[in-house]
């Protein structure tokens, strides 16, 4: 079976593969840009980057109607255990990884915050390397650039998701510094145009990808789909 990710807007993403349905940071219902509403999604798994609202807000309600597994660091998966009853949580940190049914999961290093909606501590902020039967994918998630995505880049990126919304996360400038580290074969943009503070011409991006790097750019509208 061909994996197939869908962007849900944001930062939040589908991905089908070898029969399994993984969510990444599902923030849904209170998305202006997601195409689809938390009730109407399935997941087997949910990776969850840090703790941040829209990274977060529909994470216990999918995972308690589906029975998900929430995949995410310690602290973050132990405050779903405590304050919303998901039963079902793998609880990780920086540099680990764990063999799933779908695939390998590592956690990776973010330069990010992290706090949780009520306040808690929501421990290390991280991105996500799958490496799937069709390939391997890095989900950088919310971060500034950092040197060492030359590293993660060595596991033979097939397709990078980076953030390109600034303020929050790395602009488009430091993206393309990103990819010249990292060498994917595609790149697609996220975390950008959701509110006005973080609004990107993501054409432009791809231009500049294009003349910058070796990386061929794919850009989605929310509910746009690529197939690995």
């Amino acid at each position: 079976m061909t994996t197939e990710l869908t962007w849900l807007g944001h930062g939040s993403w589908s991905i089908e593969t070898n029969g399994h349905t993984i969510l990444l940071d599902p923030f849904l219902n209170e998305s202006p840009t997601s195409p689809v509403k938390a009730e109407d999604v399935q997941a087997d798994y949910i990776l969850v980057s840090h703790g941040h609202f829209d990274h977060v807000a529909d994470v216990a309600p999918v995972a308690n109607r589906t029975g998900a597994t929430v995949v995410a660091a310690f602290e973050v998966s132990a405050w779903f255990e405590s304050q919303h009853g998901v039963k079902n949580t793998v609880g990780m940190n920086l540099g680990g990884g764990i063999d799933l049914p779908f695939g390998r999961v590592t956690m990776t290093l973010a330069h990010h915050s992290s706090q949780l909606p009520d306040g808690s501590y929501g421990g290390n902020p991280g991105g996500f390397l799958l490496k799937l039967t069709d390939g391997t994918i890095y989900f950088a998630c919310d971060t500034a650039l950092f040197l060492d995505m030359q590293l993660i880049g060595k596991a033979g990126i097939d397709l990078a998701v980076l953030p390109i919304g600034d303020l929050f996360t790395m602009g488009p400038a430091d993206s393309i510094e990103a990819i010249k580290l990292i060498q994917p074969r595609r790149v697609a943009p996220a975390h950008y145009n959701t509110w006005p503070p973080i609004a990107q011409d993501s054409e432009a991006w791809a231009d500049s990808v294009r003349a910058n790097t070796e990386a061929e750019p794919v850009v989605l509208d929310p509910g746009g789909k690529i197939t690995l």
